[in-house]
């Protein structure tokens, strides 16, 4: 017999619970940690996506009024259309572009899997390995 076999033949009931219940503990704190990191990464990632998304936004509103303005004059200037429906269709066009860009960036959130999955592979092993300790 090996060293270990003996001390654990020699350890009492209670005593093998007790270092089971100190294992469980460990294996759940570190189980805990790797949940936490594996999130936080995840959570970084979307943090950019969300990032860009704004970034884009701001800027694309700023250069977007400009844009409007001009196309709403030259649309009253060069066509028979008053100022009001020069300013209805521009309104729609580009009502409907920021519709479409919105759309995309919360189709690409929708794609990023927000589950631990290392995390739930591992509990799954640990619950294996609890059984395999106690029976």
């Amino acid at each position: 017999m090996t060293e270990l076999t003996q001390t654990r033949q020699e350890q009492s009931l209670g005593e093998l619970f007790a270092e089971l219940t100190r294992e469980i503990t460990t294996l759940f704190r570190q189980e805990v940690t790797l949940a936490r990191t594996e999130i936080s990464q995840k959570v970084s990632r979307v943090g950019r996506h969300v990032g860009f998304i704004a970034a884009g936004a701001a800027i694309a509103y700023a250069g977007l009024l400009a844009l409007v303005a001009a196309v709403i004059c030259m649309l009253a200037e060069h066509t028979t259309l008053s100022w009001w429906a020069s300013a209805l269709i521009v309104g729609i066009v580009v009502a409907g572009l920021g519709g479409l860009l919105a759309w995309k960036g919360l189709d690409a959130l929708k794609h990023e899997d927000l589950a631990p999955r290392k995390t739930l592979e591992t509990l799954k092993e640990d619950k294996q390995w609890v059984q395999g300790q106690a029976g």
